[in-house]
Order: structure tokens, then sequence, then C-alpha cells
């Protein structure tokens, strides 16, 4: 994920150096940056490659991480093919509610967000 996640979309003091993904169910998902210093973003909630991928997304309104998952949304990545030579990416974000008072502060910020974090992983699929 580090490959294609913009160094400007961090949370930590420093940018991070790799985006970690942890490959199963209740894995972390965080940033490190070059001092090995980390920052939690959220849990996998479902692994199941090639067709799916679900997180749970704990940053607030502030863009702090806040582990209680009743304060979490949920990021959906499902693959779904489209023939031999083709699949479709359907992304969600859903659940913004959950965070509680200033949830519309997230939703307006993952908007513009996700697109500009997700045009780099598209590029990357295509080529």
């Amino acid at each position: 994920m580090g490959a294609w996640w913009p160094s400007t979309h961090h949370i930590g003091k420093q940018p991070f150096t790799e985006v970690v993904v942890e490959p199963y169910a209740g894995g972390r998902w965080f940033e490190r940056d070059a001092n090995g210093a980390e920052c939690d973003w959220g849990k996998v909630l479902v692994w199941e490659p090639p067709k799916r991928v679900i997180f749970s997304w704990h940053l607030q309104a502030d863009w702090k991480f806040d582990p209680d998952m009743a304060r979490a949304s949920e990021v959906v990545f499902e693959f779904v093919a489209e023939g031999t030579e083709s699949t479709r990416l359907e992304f969600q974000h859903r659940h913004l509610e959950r965070h509680g008072e200033g949830w519309e502060k997230i939703r307006d910020g993952v908007d513009a967000g996700w697109t500009q974090v997700l045009a780099p992983y598209l590029h990357l699929l295509e080529s």
C-alpha cells in the first residue's frame, strides 16, 4: 500500500516510509516513519484475497486515532472479475456516522481525499 499511498496523507509527526497492512483478519493497518514510529489507522476486518479486504477506519474528525471499534467506520475494497483480462474495483467508505459528533467533517475530508489517494493506485493497476 505504501507504493501508491500519497506521502502527503499521513498522521504521524514525520512522513511515513511505509504503510503496513498485516495480511489477516485482526491485523493492523498503520504507517511507520523512518525512525520506526508507528501510527495506527485501523484494523483488517476481512481479508479475502483476491476478492475483498475491509478495514476499520479509526481516525476521528481531528485525524487522531481512537481504538474504540464503536467509533470506527469501514473502508471496503472489492475486486470484481469482468472476464479474464479485467477487474473492477468497487470502493466504499461506510458507516461514517459511527464516529459521532463531527462525523460530517470526516465525510467532507474523505470525499476529496479518497479521490487523491486512489488515483495513484488505479494508475499502478493500469500499468
